[in-house]
């Protein structure tokens, strides 16, 4: 048995999780990050200038507190180090068939409350695929 306090249940494109809530204050929000894929191939025909008009009032609304486009994987620098030396190659690190195309930074009670909006930009088909991962907000030490 779930102990309502403690957990909570998410069903999400036929999976089912449990996880622990976060403890935050009432009417904290916690920040979550959309990383948006778009496939290589079809890259070019999906950078319009003008936005579709539906993402765009979706990157309007409150609870989306930032977000960019990124230039093409193609202009990418990627800094490595090998041999103890630093290296910089031209063009992303990974060969793949997607690319990360943009970032979109979400503020939200829970994880459903950023899978929602991210569902609906999925649901635009507007993107190969979205990523979303909670903020890491925790301050480094030195810094």
């Amino acid at each position: 048995m779930v102990d309502q306090e403690t957990a909570e249940v998410s069903v999400w494109a036929a999976t089912v999780r449990l996880r622990e809530k976060p403890q935050l204050e009432k009417g904290a929000q916690m920040k979550y990050v959309l990383l948006n894929y778009t496939k290589a191939e079809t890259a070019g025909e999906r950078r319009p200038r003008e936005m579709n008009p539906a993402v765009a009032a979706i990157l309007e609304r409150p609870d989306v507190s930032g977000w960019v486009r990124l230039q093409p994987a193609e202009s990418a620098t990627t800094v490595g180090l090998e041999s103890r030396k630093v290296l910089f190659t031209d063009g992303p690190f990974v060969d793949s068939k997607e690319f990360l195309a943009g970032l979109i930074l979400v503020e939200a009670e829970n994880l459903d409350g950023a899978l929602a909006v991210a569902a609906e930009l999925q649901e635009l088909d507007v993107t190969a695929a979205i990523e979303v991962r909670p903020v890491l907000e925790q301050e480094l030490e030195g810094a």
